[in-house]
């Protein structure tokens, strides 16, 4: 007799192996398909995907079934799943799953647009199902290491923001822009470090050049916080020679800069005191030759201290602890709905800026 959904999560928070599936084993979802089969409190019960061939090379691959529908891994008992389809699929995905009980966690972003990211969100919220949303830099070891600096000392406190992210061209996700290609994990990282609230004003330009959506964008994000005002200053291009992912941050206290591809960062923080800062300001104005100064002395230069720990992992371990609590995961359905809609009013802000952002021909 197949227990309720009432009964199965007792179980599962009494330790019950949760039974795991994959939406879609692609570039992404092959990986998400390989950490659920080896994680100990996991059983990899399926995975679906309209490619026969795939499904049946990860099914074999992980000991497990390929599958044809969601409906036949809903009927095989599914606990929580990994949606890693296109995104203007995620929301046909994510539905049947959610009104099921099923836990989701959804590759970046949410979905396609606004209105499919609230609809998600709140089918999510009406049927009180865990949905986390995969924006993978959020567990990069070098994010997880800025957030231990932070909170360890001085809080840092961004005036200006400079982000660069850009790669060759892969053609995959071409069915969306380069904002909800790329440009969506920075949005995401930046909205954590404004503690989830959106920008108050958005600039942005950019151009369509090989596919039919923006391949390059620079956007501007102002903040007007309590604190002062903040400006993000982000770019992002699918059509550059070389990978670089880099962001870096001004604050009040400090200035870190952080490279997600070297897994690499580096932290300065202003540690001379009022006094000896208010003396050198008095000789800077006086005309006095400090030439001999090395400004070094001022601050204190930290390199960040990073493990070697593989992001999809550590994103998958957040997902199962909030399937097995009935915790909010930190990239819930609300952080996942507000990078869409800022994404969207990037986008929004292109199309105001030059009409069209098509390149003509």
């Amino acid at each position: 007799m197949t227990a309720s959904r009432s009964e199965r999560l007792s179980q599962i928070r009494a330790g019950a192996k949760l039974r795991c599936g994959v939406i879609g084993v692609g570039r992404m979802g092959q990986h998400h398909a390989r950490v659920y089969a080896t994680q100990p409190d996991c059983e990899l019960i399926g995975v679906v995907d309209s490619n026969v061939d795939r499904r049946g090379v990860i099914a074999d691959k992980f000991a497990t079934r390929g599958l044809d529908t969601v409906e036949q891994l809903l009927d095989a008992g599914v606990d929580a799943v990994s949606i890693a389809v296109p995104t203007v699929y995620h929301q046909s995905a994510a539905e049947p799953l959610l009104r099921a009980g099923v836990a989701c966690l959804v590759e970046k972003p949410l979905a396609k647009d606004v209105e499919s990211a609230r609809a998600i969100k709140e089918l999510a919220e009406k049927h009180g199902t865990v949905l986390m949303v995969g924006h993978i830099e959020r567990f990069n070891p070098v994010i997880r290491a800025f957030q231990k600096a932070t909170q360890s000392g001085l809080p840092v406190t961004p005036r200006y923001i400079e982000v660069h992210r850009v790669s060759p061209m892969t053609f995959r996700s071409v069915d969306v822009g380069v904002v909800m290609d790329m440009m969506i994990h920075d949005i995401d990282v930046l909205l954590m470090l404004m503690g989830g609230r959106e920008p108050d004003d958005v600039q942005a330009t950019g151009v369509a050049v090989i596919t039919e959506h923006d391949d390059i964008c620079n956007a501007r994000l102002t903040w007007n916080l309590p604190t002062g005002v903040c400006v993000a200053n982000v770019s992002a291009s699918r059509l550059a020679l070389k990978t670089e992912r880099i962001t870096r941050i001004t604050g009040q206290n400090a200035y870190i800069k952080i490279d997600y591809g070297a897994k690499s960062g580096t932290m300065i923080r202003r540690i001379a005191n009022e006094i000896q800062m208010q003396e050198v300001r008095e000789q800077l104005r006086r005309g006095s030759d400090l030439t001999s100064l090395k400004w070094q002395e001022l601050v204190n230069i930290e390199p960040l201290t990073v493990d070697d720990a593989e992001p999809i992992v550590m994103e998958i371990r957040e997902f199962i602890e909030a399937v097995r609590t009935g915790g909010r995961p930190a990239i819930d359905a609300e952080a996942g709905f507000a990078n869409v809609r800022t994404a969207q009013r990037i986008v929004e802000a292109m199309k105001r800026t030059i009409g069209t952002y098509r390149s003509e021909p």
